[in-house]
């Protein structure tokens, strides 16, 4: 096999990730992906797309699967890096399991009800012969059958739960149930979490027990249970609202992980960030301020709100980025930077080497 790992590089990255999450680890973890190996092998002749979702029915599971090997060996996996793939079949995909349709196209998916409802008559329904629920499950069983635990397969995007509520109740309708029949909303987010946990346990039965552990689509490893939660819904609800109706269910999914972190996307979602510190379950925090809002690097007041509660941090960027951050707050402690990649070994070995990493 190709790709430059082993398990020996598996402990180690076990026990640095290990502590890290129990905040026993003095240094930050940091990806460093170094690109330009030569991977050994022929290049399949499928393109590679950002959506899995975007490959026919016609490609199978083990095509996307080859293909993903090649890319996975034109890597050095350098400090804390480790081989991993995401299977991205949008946000909220368990909307398609729950049949809205999937559709694509300008470089991204999204999901449309089959028709329109009101509250009191949607509800959620396991479907095991779902075609993208199937789909999902094919690609794991390749990755798994090719790799056998030597790569780490993230898990697809779930979503947040009234995320996926709001694919079927779109918009201004979801908004407005808040108000008209509040009942059927809490109803609903807790089906929805129902259907969350059946999809996440169903895939993991596949993953486990030969995967290492643990990740999503935001890399960070967890020999036990983790996942980047998210509610980009309540970008439009004010605190009160986030506390009644979002805050009760994250907080239960964060009692059953282990290792859950929270996707704060956003501006608009800052004035939810008080409430969310205050769930003891939840590990950590990533910030992301998005399109049109200045980078992260400017947001001093809210990673130091998030150090100070004892929460983990995780940052996209390069070294640089995390020079800037960890000044801000004091301490690289507790931070980990991922998505850091170039093609210069020297320029990747001397950040390592900064923070004590190599």
């Amino acid at each position: 096999m190709s790709i430059d790992f082993s398990k020996e590089r598996w402990e180690k990255v076990k026990d640095n990730y290990r502590k890290w999450w129990a905040g026993e680890l003095d240094r930050p973890l940091i990806q460093a992906n170094l690109w330009g190996r030569d991977p050994e092998r022929t290049r399949p002749d499928l393109p590679n797309h950002g959506f899995t979702a975007f490959y026919d029915f016609s490609v199978s599971a083990e095509e996307i699967v080859d293909l993903w090997d090649y890319n996975l060996s034109c890597v050095r996996y350098l400090g804390d890096s480790f081989p991993n793939i995401w299977p991205n079949f949008g946000p909220g995909v368990i909307a398609a399991f729950l049949g809205a349709t999937l559709e694509t196209g300008s470089g991204t998916c999204w999901f449309i009800p089959k028709k329109k409802v009101e509250p009191k008559d949607l509800h959620f329904e396991f479907d095991p012969d779902n075609i993208w629920f199937k789909r999902v499950k094919d690609i794991y069983k390749a990755g798994m059958s090719k790799w056998d635990g030597l790569v780490q397969l993230s898990m697809t995007d779930l979503g947040g739960n009234l995320d996926i509520v709001s694919t079927f109740l779109p918009a201004e309708q979801l908004l407005f149930a808040l108000y008209d029949c509040p009942d059927d909303v809490k109803r609903l987010a807790w089906d929805a979490h129902k259907m969350w946990w059946k999809y996440f346990d169903e895939f993991n039965s596949i993953l486990q027990p030969k995967s290492p552990g643990y990740t999503a689509w935001t890399a960070i490893f967890s020999e036990e249970p983790y996942y980047m939660l998210q509610c980009d819904f309540s970008y439009m609800i004010g605190p009160d609202m986030f506390d009644k109706f979002v805050k009760p269910e994250l907080a239960e999914t964060c009692k059953k992980l282990t290792n859950p972190f929270y996707h704060l996307d956003g501006p608009g979602q800052l004035p939810h960030l008080d409430s969310l510190l205050e769930i003891k379950e939840l590990k950590g925090v990533q910030w992301v301020p998005g399109s049109g809002a200045a980078d992260c690097t400017q947001w001093p007041e809210v990673y130091r709100k998030i150090h100070n509660a004892g929460k983990l941090i995780q940052i996209f960027g390069d070294i640089n980025t995390l020079d800037i951050i960890a000044d801000q707050i004091g301490s690289a402690k507790g931070i980990i930077l991922v998505g850091w990649g170039s093609g210069n070994e020297d320029e990747l070995n001397k950040g390592l080497e900064k923070y004590g990493v190599i």
